[in-house]
């Protein structure tokens, strides 16, 4: 269900899509209040010869913090400004960090309750904080971020191009955005293209849905566990379709090559 409703909002007005997106992300806020589910993104399962060193009190959440990894790790974010849309409930800026050692992040997200949950989770960490706002008119000056960082989000904007114009326009000259998220196959090529009217110069893409799928399937059991305990029994199935659990329309569209899962590295 989740799967044909995600291909349909994609498809429809970009104001439409945004209200849509918002009420739901707005209900994945309010729900699921447990400490230990920082992170709504599908993961990625890195080879044997490349195992990230993790503190155990990160172990939980090796796969989701895997895919930040992938991005962050090639972006100059040490001692930088740096700026993640998108943030969802926190733990990938968490991540960012405490173990890339910006001399700042910041969080922004367009669902209140989100924001508030990141800050109540996150508060420990000094050069951490988040922020309301909406990724098509960012809340920053011009040339502001030395790096920005946007994982598995944009598929619910309403407008790509205006996305990446505002991200244009906030990143400092030189400055670099990294970018991961899923697309259907038929809006791979649309995708593309507001990448290229976007004012920002590719320097790495990679097509990394098989190490996506590695980590559906490894953290399968997590993500039901946390279903189960956390969402009420009506909601449960739209939100193990949203999961991307094994067997469901949107593991089976990776599967079956409908979709893919794609990132760039883009420089200013």
């Amino acid at each position: 269900m989740i799967a044909r409703i995600f291909i349909f909002f994609v498809r429809i007005s970009p104001a439409f899509q945004r209200s849509i997106w918002r009420w739901w992300y707005q209900r994945l806020g309010k729900r699921a209040h447990d400490s230990g589910w920082t992170f709504m993104n599908y993961g990625y399962k890195h080879t044997a010869q490349n195992i990230l060193n993790l503190k155990s009190s990160d172990e939980n959440n090796r796969m989701f913090i895997q895919l930040y990894d992938f991005v962050a790790s090639q972006l100059p974010i040490k001692n930088n400004m740096v700026l993640e849309v998108g943030s969802g409930r926190g733990g990938g800026a968490s991540f960012i960090s405490r173990y890339h050692h910006p001399k700042s992040i910041t969080g922004i997200d367009y669902s209140k309750s989100a924001i508030k949950l990141s800050t109540e989770l996150h508060s420990d960490i000094d050069n951490l904080s988040f922020k309301l706002g909406d990724a098509e008119s960012l809340p920053f000056e011009n040339d502001t971020f030395d790096a920005i960082i946007n994982i598995e989000s944009s598929h619910c904007y309403g407008n790509m191009e205006k996305f990446l114009s505002e991200v244009c326009r906030i990143i400092k000259p030189g400055g670099y955005f990294g970018w991961a998220d899923l697309r259907a196959k038929d809006m791979v090529k649309e995708t593309e293209y507001a990448f290229e009217k976007s004012g920002l110069t590719c320097i790495k893409e990679s097509i990394i849905t098989s190490e996506v799928l590695d980590a559906l399937d490894d953290i399968h059991d997590f993500k039901m566990t946390m279903i189960t305990k956390n969402v009420p029994k009506f909601l449960q199935t739209a939100f193990t379709d949203f999961a991307g659990a094994k067997d469901s329309k949107v593991y089976n569209s990776f599967k079956q090559g409908n979709a893919v899962y794609l990132s760039k590295i883009l420089k200013k």
